[in-house]
This record gives structure tokens, sequence and C-alpha cells, in this order.
């Protein structure tokens, strides 16, 4: 019986650990947007981001539009959560539809052209 236990010990510790080693840049990157850390936040989001990482997009959409850790910009906002609403991002339809009610056709516009020569340089070329 002792041996069970210390075999059942030996696993959890594995186990346990080995869910510690999944963590990986999306994870990294909430823990440090949660606490509040938001530009190395940001430096991980971004390789997400230009992956096509949707949620990725969308917390970036979320950080220009509160200006959490760059400066507020609407504009900016609109076109990351245009990127990561094209991608099925149910929170950034939501964001979407919010903020062009506050939002000028001309503002609209100046996103959309930002976001069509981001997709266009491979994501390259996005404000960021």
């Amino acid at each position: 019986m002792r041996r069970a236990l210390g075999f059942a010990g030996v696993v959890a510790i594995i186990l346990g650990s080995s869910a510690g080693a999944v963590a990986g840049p999306w994870e990294d990157g909430m823990v440090a947007y949660n606490r509040g850390d938001y530009v190395p936040a940001l430096k991980l989001f971004r390789p997400l981001a230009q992956a096509g990482n949707a949620k990725a997009q969308n917390v970036i959409g979320v950080m220009y539009r509160k200006g959490e850790g760059v400066a507020k910009s609407s504009v900016k906002a609109f076109m990351w959560f245009t990127l990561a609403a094209k991608r099925g991002e149910p929170q950034a339809k939501v964001s979407l539809q919010e903020m062009s009610k506050e939002m000028s056709p001309a503002e609209m516009a100046q996103a959309n052209e930002m976001m069509a020569a981001c997709e266009a340089s491979d994501y390259r070329n996005c404000a960021y």
C-alpha cells in the first residue's frame, strides 16, 4: 500500500510540474496583463497577433482602446478588433459594434486602411 501511495505521489508531482511547463506566451501575456504589466504583455501578444491569433489581436485592441501600455488610440484599437473579428473572435465583434457608434467614418476608414496594410505586409507593417 505504501508503495502505491509513493507512486501516486510521484505521478502527482510529475503531472503538477509538467502542467506548469505548459504555459506559453499567451498564458504569460495574460498573467502580465492581469497584473497590470502592460508593456511586457504587449511584447508577448505581438508575435501571437502577427501569427494570426485572434485572441491576441483582440487583447491588443483592448489595450489601444483603454491606453494600457500604449497611447490610447481608437483607430488602432478598431484596426486590431477588425483583424480579430475577421478571424471569428466574438468579443472583437462586440467591440467593433460599440466603437463604430463612437468613431467618425474618416477614423474607421483610416483603421481599415491600416488593417489592409498590416495584412498585405504579412503583419510586418502593423500599427503597434
